[in-house]
């Protein structure tokens, strides 16, 4: 006998966390030459994704949509469920952006740098002050305020740049090449910071790099060659889909090339 029979009987479903970013067919083309051919993938909440690809495969591209830089002309773009083309307001608020280009004024201390940019979020000054002297100190440069950004390393720059993307407390933190002309001490030092940054605050970080020595066993991998998807998913899985054995012949089966090794750079003087 079903002693349920004739009772209302409540199931609860969980419901699944709205990701952090989904592309859904996603396409841009510079005249005749197609950028970018459908690119699709999710991103969980407080997860690292690397978005690898060889100089030329649309990552910059692909940041410029979702940051709304260029317009989507083909595809949806959603940052925490908010369409970047119809509210993107919404979705910009909850993006920390670091472009591979140098952005800090170098005549302006970094103080002033980081100011700036708070005062574009609304952030009042007293808050302004006490979230740049928290974040500043958190990467042991609490005593560089004062200085000219001028006179930062090139990898002092690069993780002042990271805490202004920080400073109005965005869920999903983009970066574009971040340690592109670094040292090995430095790109170790920024890497470590941002996955401690999704251990330890639960942030989203999609993370674009040609560097192959910049993925971990633990993130989810995006392959991306000459504006197509190639894979998506946890470094194991892509590797065992193409029958290799590491993440880099994995990729030199996708794309028919091999990762190239980051360059000797010299020592930075802090």
């Amino acid at each position: 006998m079903n002693i349920n029979a004739g009772r209302n009987i409540e199931t609860r479903h969980e419901t699944p966390p709205i990701p952090a970013l989904e592309l859904m067919s996603v396409g841009h083309a510079y005249g005749a030459r197609k950028a970018l051919d459908a690119v699709s993938f999710t991103i969980a909440p407080g997860r690292f994704a690397v978005l690898l690809g060889l100089n030329g495969a649309g990552k910059t591209t692909l940041f410029s949509l979702i940051s709304h830089l260029f317009a989507t002309r083909s595809g949806q773009i959603r940052v925490f469920g908010h369409d970047i083309s119809r509210k993107p307001g919404d979705a910009l608020r909850r993006l920390g952006i670091v472009f591979q280009a140098r952005t800090l004024d170098l005549d302006l201390t970094v103080r002033q740098n980081l100011s700036y940019h708070a005062s574009l979020h609304g952030i009042g000054r007293r808050e302004t002050r006490r979230r740049i002297e928290t974040l500043m100190e958190s990467i042991d440069m609490g005593d560089r305020l004062n200085d000219k950004a001028r006179s930062l390393s090139g990898g002092q720059m690069r993780r002042v740049e990271i805490i202004r993307a920080l400073l109005h407390r965005p869920s999903l933190l983009l970066l574009d090449e971040a340690t592109v002309g670094l040292d090995v001490k430095s790109r170790a030092t920024i890497l470590a910071d941002i996955r401690e940054l999704v251990r330890k605050d639960g942030i989203s970080v999609l993370w674009a790099t040609h560097l192959i020595d910049e993925v971990s066993d633990a993130d989810q991998v995006i392959i991306l060659h000459k504006g197509r998807l190639m894979a998506d998913g946890r470094v194991e899985d892509v590797v065992a889909a193409t029958g290799a054995r590491t993440i880099n012949d994995a990729f030199a089966r996708l794309t028919g090339s091999q990762p190239p090794s980051p360059p000797p750079v010299q020592e930075e003087q802090p």
